[in-house]
């Protein structure tokens, strides 16, 4: 017998904090935080790249690091801060980090863009944005098909010397 009142017991699933904003999904334990975001959250910034974590499309910011959405079971990710792309900007303004990519033309295609600027601005925020050779290393999860990294470097150099 069932002694749980049914109006009490809490709706199954995960909840988010996405962007700051709190989300209750009804989702299964075996959904990925990616297709959380981009499927339930409309938030379609972070890409489906490989779904085996060796492109970086998919990169946010869980807990201040920067990891890969399509490696992380949503349930993983209940009530810790999460930052999408969607985030970043705030009150009209670009982060510095986006507008040094348009800057610095650091795009060519876009698709890898959004996870190449989670990357470059947790990779900032570490501290490890101001020598070549050190955002080369941080940055080697984050492919870009079109081969733009020497602009995304610039970006990231400049970005990271504002702060």
């Amino acid at each position: 017998m069932n002694t749980q009142d049914s109006h009490t017991a809490p709706a199954p699933g995960v909840t988010l904090l996405v962007n700051g904003t709190r989300h209750h999904l009804a989702i299964g334990p075996e959904v990925t935080l990616l297709d959380a975001l981009r499927e339930r959250l409309n938030l379609t910034g972070a890409k489906k790249g490989c779904d085996l974590g060796q492109c970086g499309a998919c990169t946010v910011i869980l807990d201040g690091k920067r990891v890969n959405s399509c490696l992380v079971l949503a349930a993983r990710a209940q009530d810790r801060p999460i930052t999408t792309i969607e985030g970043l900007a705030a009150d009209g303004r670009l982060h510095p980090l986006q507008q040094a990519f348009i800057t610095h033309d650091a795009f060519q295609c876009g698709y890898c863009t959004p996870g190449q600027i989670m990357s470059g601005v947790a990779l900032i925020e570490e501290g490890r944005g101001h020598d070549e050779a050190e955002i080369r290393k941080h940055m080697s999860g984050n492919l870009c098909r079109c081969g733009a990294y020497a602009n995304i470097i610039a970006a990231i150099r400049e970005a990271a010397a504002r702060t």
